[in-house]
């Protein structure tokens, strides 16, 4: 490359960022439109009260009057209400302009409600991913958060750049309940282990202890967790549960020393003691020289 070659590439002027329009702004509706913006991407809003727009418009996006002028203004358009029965209804003025259109729906729902919309795209010619946001708003737009994707691949893959704006945007397949699934699952991790979290907290708080100095603590130990999950995770996908970094009987046998220790200090202990029904009853069932993996077959039902 000559000079002034080198010259004029670094000078030319970047790419122009996809248009994109959102629909819904609640937190995280703003969250995403304001990610975007940020990434410089010409972004259009919707929302049934256009007050809440005056922030956003006044960093550069432009307010629809209507749901069909906000679907107009963008290839690629992303729905975040409330639910999918708020989306039939945001959408149903405006069906015949989403025609040939992408529609990105990080709506909250069930894995079955995914599957129905999928449907419900392809009777109006529409091109349909379905999503699920694993962030609260003030996470949106880091790399460091994820957002969930799943149903047609053609779509994910056109509009990849913008919806890496609002996060680290992972694929899952094609199947459209996937996210939704992932999802729900997801958040049930999230709350067993903040529960966990909370109710150690409360333990060794009752001695005096501060909540910031076990949490440092807490959140080190959480690596080594990782690593268990890591290895039952190929004993459940094998179906067998080799006992031999520590059996579920000795750590029926240890929980005990955890209740012991929250009743003595005046800790509810409904958490452990679900915990240790589930190991009794996956060692009942002739588990108990396996490892913490097969507690895996005291869940299913099925």
């Amino acid at each position: 490359m000559t000079t002034a070659t080198a010259a004029a590439a670094a000078t030319a002027p970047a790419p122009a960022r996809q248009a994109v329009t959102v629909l819904g702004l609640g937190s995280m509706g703003t969250a995403l439109a304001g990610a975007l913006l940020a990434a410089g991407h010409p972004t259009t809003v919707w929302n049934r009260t256009p007050e809440k727009a005056a922030p956003l418009v006044a960093r550069g996006a432009v307010l629809a009057g209507s749901v069909r002028e906000a679907i107009e203004a963008s290839p690629l358009v992303i729905s975040v209400v409330l639910d999918y029965p708020a989306l039939y209804s945001a959408l149903a003025p405006a069906l015949d302009a989403l025609k040939g259109r992408s529609l990105v729906n990080l709506s909250s729902g069930s894995p079955e409600q995914a599957s129905a919309a999928v449907e419900w795209a392809r009777r109006y010619d529409v091109d349909y991913l379905d999503g699920a946001i694993m962030t609260t708003p003030p996470g949106v737009g880091s790399s460091d958060v994820m957002f969930l994707f799943s149903g047609d691949r053609t779509v994910f893959d056109a509009h990849r750049p913008a919806l890496g704006s609002l996060g680290d945007p992972l694929y899952l397949g094609t199947d459209p309940g996937l996210a939704a699934l992932y999802d729900t699952a997801l958040l049930g991790l999230m709350w067993a282990t903040m529960t966990g979290w909370l109710h150690g907290t409360a333990v060794v708080t009752a001695e005096g202890t501060k909540a910031t100095d076990f949490t440092a603590v807490a959140t080190r130990w959480l690596g080594t967790v990782n690593n268990f999950i890591t290895r039952y995770a190929g004993q459940v996908d094998a179906g067998g549960y080799p006992g031999d970094d520590a059996t579920l009987d000795v750590q029926i046998a240890t929980i005990d020393h955890l209740l012991h220790a929250a009743e003595a200090r005046g800790v509810d202990n409904a958490l452990p003691l679900l915990l240790k029904s589930l190991m009794e009853r996956a060692a009942a069932a002739g588990h108990g020289s396996d490892s913490y993996g097969s507690v895996i077959e005291a869940l299913r039902t099925r």
